[in-house]
């Protein structure tokens, strides 16, 4: 990892608590809408309440090991430089965005050791080395998706957004930090994407990670590689800050478990209508000539 890197918080050598004893529920007035938020205790994820202020933390776990050197690399930095802006646009008046970037190569490291708000981050840029440790990446988010640890907002929070890219296939156990992160209420109802870079990248790999093939993508090039960032990103963002309608057109109430798996139903289909109309047969490939 870079030296560009700061403020890196070391790997934490516990797992998240997902069981154990409920944690005493937030107070918070009684609001008459229709819109409801999740207050995830880290074991009980589907205690629900209106707040005023609401928080989404944006994860980005991006593969730096030594395959990404080059274009790819540069072409990612790129384009999180570009697209942190457009994050900013996203959500409303009454969200507060967070970004967190996990890192993974040899070691797994945070380009920042807590979510720093949209407004105040600023992209620190990446050097490609060393292997695919992805499962420990896993077992990292997992230990870190807490509200002992970087979802202690003080005011309740959306389901993360969770965002993994790679290129190659994981050096290390992927199955058992995934088994990890399966265990933990915020991965289990956050909204779940990846992104596969070049020829070696695996599509079946990545859609256990996202749990849906449609919220899986590809890039071949450059091009495709800032268009596919964009598209998931942005989008996945403005899904995760909407406020969840616990009602369908019938007026059927609609559990929260419904309701989060329409939300990531429905970023499958938009990243698919989206990618579907960004194809770019010009461009050069990664694998080609370099």
């Amino acid at each position: 990892m870079s030296d560009e890197n700061k403020n890196q918080a070391s790997v934490a050598p516990e797992a998240a608590n997902t069981s154990g004893n409920a944690a005493e529920p937030e107070t918070a007035k009684e609001d008459t809408r229709s819109d409801s938020l999740l207050d995830f205790d880290d074991d009980d994820p589907l205690s629900a309440t209106a707040v005023s202020k609401k928080t989404l933390v944006i994860f980005f776990l991006i593969d730096t090991s030594g395959s990404m050197k080059g274009k790819k690399m540069g072409e990612l930095n790129t384009v999180m430089e570009e697209l942190i802006p457009e994050i900013r646009r996203v959500g409303e008046a009454d969200t507060d965005v967070k970004i967190a970037v996990l890192t993974f190569s040899t070691n797994v490291r945070w380009m920042y050791s807590q979510p720093v708000s949209i407004e105040n981050f600023e992209w620190a840029r990446l050097r490609a080395d060393g292997v695919t440790s992805m499962g420990e990446a896993f077992k990292e988010l997992a230990a870190r998706m807490s509200r002992n640890s970087f979802m202690s907002s003080p005011s309740l929070s959306f389901a993360p957004v969770i965002f993994l890219m790679t290129d190659g296939y994981p050096s290390d156990d992927y199955k058992e930090g995934l088994a990890a992160l399966q265990a933990n209420s915020w991965y289990k109802f956050g909204l779940k994407a990846a992104l596969g870079i070049g020829n070696e990248a695996n599509d079946d790999m990545l859609a256990e990670f996202t749990e849906s093939k449609d919220t899986v993508v590809h890039a071949y090039s450059g091009n495709q590689l800032a268009n596919m960032i964009k598209i998931v990103a942005v989008t996945a963002s403005q899904i995760g800050s909407k406020s969840m309608t616990l009602s369908d057109e019938s007026n059927q109430e609609l559990s929260e478990e419904d309701v989060y798996a329409s939300k990531q139903k429905q970023l499958g289909k938009q990243i698919q209508e989206l990618v579907g109309k960004s194809n770019d047969t010009n461009d050069v490939p990664f694998d080609t000539g370099w």
